[in-house]
Order: structure tokens, then sequence, then C-alpha cells
């Protein structure tokens, strides 16, 4: 069996790798015909859609899913809408493909450029969340790459459905077979084969929790952009304006709980602790928060769990917030660049001094001032969608657009030069 699937991921691989080669060369109005089709698709066929997703969300709760992530896994008519908005944003940005980023002349007469080109044939990995599906492909065709998605078991009835609207439509416009290929299989150890795939993946985009990155570390050959995880942190610092920290702290905390940019940690100063806190718990216990605090919160508010020693490097993706109180904001900045994943994380101060300081000495792909962390986006940053959030260095960092789908290549006008 395991020989099998290996032997069907190679052959995807293939058609993956030739259909490559057509899409470096396609068109901008062939590729954005094709998203514009796949949008008007999913929209039309959304009964179907919601009525696969329907069977995913039966099993999952027969599965014992939390209700973060049957939340992440469903689907209903705006969701689906969202998805075709997300497409037609994409096709209405310009095309990064063939961008000419610079060009010199040399002392000797060679003419030196410097374009973007399509990465080839990516590979994603991702769970949960089967509106993915649609944004990575979306993205992956625009930016004329072929795509490779693998997504969790427990979604597989929707993004079996949404992954053949999405190819169907792109055949329909003359992009080949083999553009946009789901790994139909809830064996895992597909996702393990696409780790190993050299010779048809160029870049492999894991979107997932701690155990998926434990796996990629310990199995990927390939080439891996490492996204999603987010443990993110809002500061409030001693001169914040505790009625904007309130409503910050709430939203980043209780408006998505389910999502990577959603914050699992508060860090509070001393100084203003005791007035902020006993409201601000107040309010997030009674949307349903579980609050789990240092012994110094628990000072304050005595009505809550002690916090543990893990609880700070804890992704919940729940209602449940860790709560801290500290000194200033350089024990703030510590404790987020000690327990933080790179992702998103926000001050709330009226200081200009404590906020210069926190955004140039926090490690992280997005860092706020006075916002919620809620925002790191690809859509809200403009991109239309994203592959996912890097939390990485290279070779993109934050939500990863267009853009961050190319790579690029010299080219070099000669007129008979030797060296």
């Amino acid at each position: 069996m395991d020989k099998s699937l290996e032997e069907k991921l190679m052959e995807q691989g293939k058609k993956a790798k030739a259909a490559s080669r057509f899409l470096a060369t396609a068109s901008t109005t062939l590729k954005n015909e094709a998203l514009l089709k796949t949008a008007d698709a999913l929209e039309a066929q959304g009964a179907g859609i919601v009525a696969a997703n329907a069977i995913d969300l039966e099993l999952g709760e027969k599965q014992g899913l939390t209700s973060a992530l049957l939340e992440r896994l469903a689907l209903n008519e705006s969701r689906i809408k969202d998805m075709a908005q997300g497409l037609r944003e994409i096709a209405a940005l310009p095309d990064p493909v063939g961008e000419v980023l610079g060009m010199w002349r040399r002392p000797n007469g060679l003419e030196v450029g410097r374009i973007r080109t399509p990465i080839g044939v990516i590979g994603i990995i991702y769970e949960s969340r089967p509106n993915v599906t649609a944004d990575a492909a979306g993205l992956c065709l625009k930016a004329g790459n072929a795509i490779l998605l693998r997504g969790g078991e427990e979604a597989l009835n929707s993004n079996r459905i949404i992954a053949r609207i999405i190819a169907q439509s792109a055949k329909d416009c003359g992009i080949p077979e083999g553009a946009v290929q789901l790994v139909d299989s809830e064996d895992r150890q597909a996702a393990v084969y696409m780790m190993k795939m050299n010779e048809y993946l160029d870049v492999l985009i894991p979107r997932g929790g701690k155990g998926l990155k434990q796996a990629v570390l310990e199995h990927a050959s390939v080439p891996v952009i490492m996204t999603g995880m987010g443990n993110c942190h809002v500061y409030v610092d001693a001169l914040a304006d505790l009625s904007k920290a309130q409503k910050i702290v709430f939203n980043a905390k209780v408006q998505r709980p389910s999502v990577c940019n959603a914050a699992e940690t508060l860090l509070v100063n001393e100084k203003i602790a005791g007035e902020f806190l006993p409201a601000m718990i107040a309010e997030l216990k009674g949307a349903g928060v579980e609050i789990r605090g240092c012994e110094r919160t628990r000072e304050i508010v005595p009505d809550i769990l002690p916090a543990r020693e893990e609880d700070w490097d804890e992704e919940y993706l729940d209602l449940i917030l860790a709560v801290k109180v500290l000194d200033s904001v350089e024990e703030a900045i510590e404790h987020i660049n000690c327990h933080g994943t790179g992702h998103s994380e926000a001050i709330i101060s009226e200081e200009y001094s404590s906020v210069r300081r926190f955004m140039s000495a926090v490690d992280a792909a997005a860092v706020y001032a006075n916002a919620s962390t809620r925002f790191t986006d690809g859509n809200v940053f403009g991109f239309g969608a994203e592959m996912g959030i890097s939390t990485q260095k290279l070779h993109a960092r934050g939500p990863m657009g267009l853009q961050e789908l190319t790579t690029t290549k010299f080219i070099i006008y000669g007129d008979g030069q030797i060296r």
C-alpha cells in the first residue's frame, strides 16, 4: 500500500512539473481568466461544497475535534463567497512574473538584469481550514506555479470538491492537467513522502501546529518555508490608554481564537496591572475565556487558574489566555523573544520611546503598536489571500502573497563578449 501511495505521488509530481513549465510562460490574461472562472464556479457550486463540508463536520464531531478546530473546518455560504472574492482580488493584482527588478550596464558592454520568475512546483501541507485550498491554488496559479495540496484528513471531502472545481476551471481555460492537484489520501505517510519529493517539489510550505513542524524537521529533504505557528503576545505598557488596551486585548483573544494571529499571552506592566487587570479579566471571562495567570496576576485577581511554565510557550487556538505581570518594556521584549514563535506581537502604549524600543527589538514577522494582532493576514495586507504566514526569515517572512511565491533570475544581454 505504501509503495502504491508513493508511486501515485511521484506521478502527481511528474504532472505538476510538466504543468509548471507551461505556467512559467502563461499570459496574465490566461491566469486571470482561470481565477475568475474558478470564483464563479465556487459560488455556483456552493451547495455542493457545503454538503461535502457537512460530512467532514459530522465526522469531526464523532472523532472529538475541539470546538476551535470545528470552527476552522466549517464552511458556509458567506465563507464560500469570501473564497471566491479572494480569487477575484488575486486576479486584480499586478502579475509579479516578468517584473524587472533592475538593469545595469557593465564596463564590457554586458547588460545585466534581474527579473521575477515562478518558483516552479509548490507543495503545501495544511490542516483543518478548507478555504486554504482555494487561497493557495489561486496564488500559485497567478504566480505561475503548479501546486500539490495535502490538506488534513478532517477536511478531505471539502478539499476534494474545492480542488476539483479549481482544476476543472483551469483546464477549461487551457491550463494543462496537473497544475492544481489534491493529494487525495487519509494516510499521513503521504505527507512524509511529500517532504522527500526533491525531484518534483521546488519548495514545501507546511501550515500547522507543533506536530507538523516536528515531522517536517525530522523528515523533509526538500526546501521548506515554515509557516503558521502563532504564540502571539499583547503587552500593555505603563503609559497605555487603558480603554484602547481593553478593546485591543479582547479583540486579539476573542474575535477568532482558533487562528494563528490570535493572542495567546497578555503581558501587563506592574504599574497599571492593579487598575487594568480586574476589568479586563472580568470581560474576558464573561466571553468564556479561561485565564491562567502568574503569581502576581493572581494576587490582583485571585479567581483564576495558576499559570504553568509551559503556558508561556503554548499556542492554545482556543478561548484560553495566559497572563503575566512584568516590570518593564525590556522584560516584555525579553519574554516575547524567549517564548514567541516569530509571528505577531503588539504593544499598547502612548509612550513614544517604549513603542520605538518594542518595535525595533521584538523579533517577529509582524510587530504592532496600538493595534490587534488579528490584522496579520494576507488579505488584510492587500495580497488578496496568503499561502501562509512565514515565521522564518528565508526567503519570505510574514504573510506570503504573490511576490513571495516567485524567485528571480538574471538575464544578460551581450554582443559577442567573451571572458
